[in-house]
């Protein structure tokens, strides 16, 4: 079995809670590689893989050697680690942390996470740029030689873990701070919830020139799968899977009458999400991701109707892009990261 096919076996949720101890366990067994280097560590709500990127490309371009590990991805799981700006050998990496992973039952992110460091430690890079998964708390990023925390952004996600208000998943998030960090919020809303550290105002350019302690003259173009990704000329896609997600997604998205193709998790508020996405164009098509917690397509036209010109469904998603383009372009294709997985699953056949 590839490390692939195991890690697609693994729990993506710890059985027994969420915590530390376990993957603290499996960095003791790996010669604790979260040491060997100072990090970036990036948490928030949306945004967080972008800002990742784009503090990587910015300390690339200050001739560091920096690793860097983003979640989730959309292609393949060699998305999920780079060194100096490119995919490693995914395989391997994971191969390196399965025996002792195996042993102590380890998730699917504390594998890749795990992977990740020791992967860095070896390479002896100079920084590591450091995506949370969950909060931040409790997840499994949340052991590193901390230099500077980024907070992208808070809004209501995962409420049953992380807390029902925006404070109490804020305090989550800003816990991986610590005394010698410098942490960087987008504005004063939440700094009284930083429990340690400096704090400063601004975003991944800052957090990036805060860790080298100098202004970075480079202006990177970041560009990664499933994030404002452009198809050709006529085509758009962005993982955005919550309402928070789509208003970040329509600041950035560049004007224009889009038909938009979506699916949409059950978990997440559906209505409120395409009262936002009207916003970009009047035409949807709705349809379904391979996720089992995917609403039926049906269920999201019926939610449609009363905010868009033009409803329709198609339970396939390359019939619900293939249709998109033929109703009118261009085409914003969203909702859910699994939704862009199948489609790039299905272009890859």
């Amino acid at each position: 079995m590839s490390a692939t096919e195991w890690l697609d076996s693994l729990s993506p949720w710890p059985r027994d809670g969420f915590g530390l101890d376990r993957m603290r366990a499996l960095l003791g067994e790996l010669g604790d590689p979260q040491h060997a280097f100072p990090a970036v560590h990036v948490v928030g709500t949306n945004g967080k893989s972008t800002a990742t990127v784009t503090i990587e490309q910015l300390l690339l371009s200050e001739r560091l050697s920096v690793g860097s590990t983003i979640s989730p991805h959309v292609a393949t799981w060699s998305e999920r680690i780079r060194i100096d700006g490119a995919a490693v050998d995914f395989e391997r990496a994971v191969a390196r942390v399965r025996p002792a992973a195996e042993r102590l039952d380890a998730t699917q992110f504390e594998v890749v996470t795990a992977a990740a460091l020791a992967l860095f430690a070896s390479e002896e890079v100079d920084a590591a740029v450091v995506e949370a998964g969950l909060g931040g708390r409790h997840d499994a990023t949340n052991v590193l030689r901390t230099r500077v925390v980024l907070l992208t952004n808070v809004a209501l996600e995962h409420t049953d873990v992380l807390g029902d208000t925006l404070e109490a998943i804020a305090r989550e998030k800003l816990a991986v701070a610590q005394e010698h960090s410098i942490v960087f919020l987008p504005d004063e809303t939440y700094a009284h919830l930083v429990p340690a550290g400096e704090i400063r105002f601004g975003g991944a350019r800052e957090a990036a020139e805060a860790f080298v302690g100098h202004a970075i003259a480079a202006a990177p173009e970041v560009t990664l799968p499933g994030r404002l990704e452009r198809r050709g000329e006529t085509e758009i896609r962005d993982g955005a899977h919550n309402p928070h997600g789509a208003r970040y997604l329509l600041e950035r998205l560049p004007a224009g009458d889009y038909t938009i193709v979506v699916s949409i998790l059950s978990d997440k508020n559906a209505d409120e999400m395409l009262r936002e996405l009207r916003r970009a164009g009047s035409r949807l098509v709705a349809t379904r991701s391979s996720s089992p917690r995917a609403l039926p397509a049906a269920d999201v036209a019926a939610l449609a109707r009363s905010h868009f010109d033009h409803v329709e469904s198609a339970d396939d998603p390359a019939e619900a892009l293939r249709r998109a383009h033929e109703l009118g372009e261009p085409v914003l294709v969203t909702g859910s990261l699994y939704l862009l997985g199948d489609i790039a699953a299905g272009e890859r056949q």
